[in-house]
């Protein structure tokens, strides 16, 4: 089963247009997720929707943040998203009439639906400086700087 790894890849790019000061066109995110520009322009709509991401037409222009990384949580950022399935597991639906089937799900069904709530509290305890701050920790232990361009090259 293929995972959803946009919340990974949307705060991947958040984080990359925090550490610029110019504004990172949809080519450039594009590279940095490993995926086509049109898709960038889709994700990076939700995000401008919310006032998260701002973008700006022409020479210069692309993408950049509009938001106080203080104040948006990863699961803003995720309900941004559309709110993407998070357990790649399920119930199985088969045979709903099945007294068997309804008693496996109804015990998987809580055991999902609790394991989901607690990831869903975590990620809203988790804001975007928390990453960046994170990364910035990360950076001064190599004692380097970042590229964008190089490390996703």
């Amino acid at each position: 089963m293929k995972r959803d790894s946009r919340l990974s890849g949307v705060l991947h790019v958040l984080l990359h247009m925090a550490e610029r000061d110019v504004p990172l066109t949809s080519e450039m995110l594009a590279k940095a997720m490993d995926t086509n520009p049109v898709v960038i322009r889709r994700i990076m709509a939700g995000l401008r929707e919310q006032g998260y991401v701002r973008s700006e037409k022409g020479h210069g222009g692309g993408w950049s943040l509009a938001c106080d990384l203080s104040t948006v949580t990863l699961r803003d950022v995720y309900e941004a998203l559309g709110a993407p399935g998070l357990l790649a597991m399920g119930n199985r639906t088969e045979a709903p009439g099945c007294l068997v089937e309804q008693a496996v799900n109804a015990a998987l069904g809580e055991a999902f639906d609790a394991a989901e709530a607690m990831l869903l509290a975590h990620l809203g305890k988790v804001t975007l400086a928390t990453l960046s701050a994170d990364f910035r920790q990360r950076l001064a232990a190599i004692g380097g700087r970042q590229d964008l361009e190089l490390v996703h090259g």
